[in-house]
Parts: C-alpha cells; sequence; structure tokens
C-alpha cells in the first residue's frame, strides 16, 4: 500500500498503478516491493513541490527529481530503476487517462555504469586449465567442461543443455541455442574437441562398469551429465570452478560467465574482428561486446607500464 503520510489523491493514483501492475502486469512480490519504495519516495518528493497529484508533474519536476537523485551519490544503476519506475508510472496515468501528458517523455534514461568483468590472464587460465586431476572420470569431465567454456565463450546455461546432435566434429563447430531460443553456430577447437571425446570414452567405459555392477544409469543425448548420469546443474558448474580456482591459486572471485569474458578478452587481445567475436558471443548488440575493447585496452597499459622504457614501473 501507498505510505500513509501521502495525500489522498496521490495514494489513490500510485494505487491504481499498483493494482494494475500486480494483477495485469503479473509482477512477483519483491518487484512489486522494489517499486513500492521506489515510488513512494518519489510520491513524497511530488507533495514537497506543493504538488496534490502526479498529473500536476512537469518535465522540469522529474529533472529536479533526478538531480537529487544524482547528488545523493546513489549508484547509477539505482537511479536508472527508479527512473525507469517513475517512468512507468506516468506512462500509465496517461494510459488511463489521469493525466494529459507524460512529463519523462523524450528524456534520457540514466544509464547503468559498465563495470568492468573480471578476467583472467593467460597464465590464470592455464593454471585453471590444468587444475583438474585427470586420473579419474570425474577429473576428466571437469576439464572437458573448463576447455568448452574457454573455447567457446558459451554462457552456462548453453553449456548444459549441449547434446552430442549438437556437436558436428567434422566441421569444428558447435550449435547453441541461447537466449531467446536463438540458434548460432561456433568454431570449437581441437583441444576442446579432444577432452569433450576422453570424456565421452570415460564415461561409456564407467557407466558400463557400474551397470555390470547393478546401477542404473539414464541413457542420455547431452554432452556433459552429473555423476548421477543425469543433466549437470548451472550451481554445480560454479562450485566446481570455485574449487579449482582456489586450487589453481587464483585470487579473483571467478563464476562460469568469467570464462565466457576471458574467451572474449583473449580473442580481442590476440587481433580479432570484433565483429566475429559478437557473432560468437550472441551479442545482438555491437555495445554489448565493445566492454571487452575497454578490457583490452586496460591490458595493452598494462604492457607499456611495464615494458616501456618510461612506463610507471620503469627504473
Amino acid at each position: 500500500m501507498a505510505a500513509p503520510e501521502l495525500n489522498r489523491k496521490i495514494s489513490n493514483q500510485l494505487e491504481l498503478f499498483f493494482e494494475f501492475m500486480k494483477f495485469e502486469k503479473g509482477l512477483s512480490d519483491n518487484s512489486l516491493s522494489s517499486y513500492h519504495n521506489d515510488l513512494n519516495q518519489y510520491a513524497k518528493f511530488v507533495e514537497d513541490c506543493e504538488l496534490t497529484g502526479f498529473n500536476e508533474v512537469s518535465r522540469d519536476v522529474v529533472r529536479k527529481y533526478l538531480k537529487g537523485l544524482f547528488d545523493g551519490n546513489l549508484k547509477q544503476s539505482s537511479i536508472a530503476r527508479k527512473f525507469s519506475a517513475v517512468r512507468n508510472l506516468h506512462h500509465f496515468l496517461v494510459f488511463r487517462k489521469v493525466s494529459e501528458i507524460d512529463p519523462t517523455a523524450n528524456l534520457d534514461r540514466p544509464k547503468p555504469s559498465k563495470k568492468l568483468p573480471v578476467v583472467l590472464n593467460r597464465d590464470e587460465m592455464e593454471r585453471l586449465i590444468k587444475a583438474p586431476d585427470t586420473t579419474s572420470e570425474l577429473g576428466i569431465r571437469d576439464r572437458a567442461i573448463i576447455e568448452t567454456l574457454y573455447a567457446t565463450g558459451v554462457r552456462v546455461s548453453e553449456l548444459v543443455n549441449l547434446k552430442k546432435r549438437d556437436l558436428i566434429k567434422s566441421e569444428n563447430v558447435i550449435r547453441v541455442f541461447g537466449k531467446g531460443s536463438k540458434e548460432r553456430i561456433i568454431p570449437i577447437g581441437d583441444i576442446a574437441l579432444d577432452w569433450i571425446d576422453r570424456y565421452d570414452k570415460a564415461v561409456r567405459s564407467g557407466s558400463a562398469r557400474r551397470q555390470a555392477a547393478g546401477a542404473r544409469l539414464p541413457a542420455s543425448d547431452l554432452i556433459f551429465m552429473n555423476s548421477r548420469g543425469g543433466k549437470i546443474s548451472r550451481i554445480s558448474i560454479w562450485r566446481m570452478l570455485r574449487k579449482y580456482s582456489r586450487a589453481a591459486n587464483i585470487r579473483k572471485e571467478i563464476h562460469p560467465h568469467t570464462l565466457r569474458h576471458t574467451f572474449a578478452t583473449h580473442l580481442l587481445e590476440g587481433g580479432a574482428d570484433i565483429r566475429a567475436v559478437q557473432e560468437m558471443l550472441g551479442h545482438s548488440d555491437i555495445g554489448t561486446t565493445q566492454i571487452y575493447l575497454h578490457l583490452d585496452r586496460s591490458y595493452l597499459k598494462e604492457v607499456l607500464d611495464k615494458f616501456h622504457p618510461r612506463g610507471k614501473n620503469a627504473t
């Protein structure tokens, strides 16, 4: 419910919007709670401007509200979220003919700052790859998973759904289905293919031994499986990478997406065309891929500082 200290008109307009978001848009309780917090704050600001309803809000009032958020040193992501809530409220009030104009129309949305993702350097990546004990079936599987993530840049959600029929060894490519079931074809190197093949053989021989001992394993077309022969979970892969990163003495906090970031960054460092990287990652907007150019420039700056006679580390 709207905050009780608000005047009746503002409270009624908020309640109308919240009911719409809950019953017609089907928002979750967490999302609704976020809207309540953000819009009650905005409603209090509107009242402090001596306005009796949201239909009286002008573009200047919205700008003043946004300036207050920026001056309050909020994270840009929080400001963007709050502005999105305000904009959705005013869109709704115009749609329901409560307001005649939308004061947020054509106002630029505050853009969240892009944090550079964590990536592994080449030495760290090599140590992580070699961390699994490949004398065991589980170690062979884990090595194959790490090799595949690093060789292709696939999302972990794509990896756990990879099927044998998606692997076209003769062409050195795999077929994955990304966001929105969008299909893409990605090259995969011989090393990753070799470890997938080793894992497949180890699983078949291991399954035969377990079946001979009376254990039943379900048949599966999935490339990577858990120890029971079922679909491996994303959280299992995250835990596996955390275990091996510690064993490899890597101090960075890594997760499956770290290998996707590392894949893209190492390609660009090696001179790959950004359009090719965009295609392999499955980014619809090249702007999403361009963040790796910033990472590459950071790497080049480190090289300059370390090795140039007039770099920061020069003696």
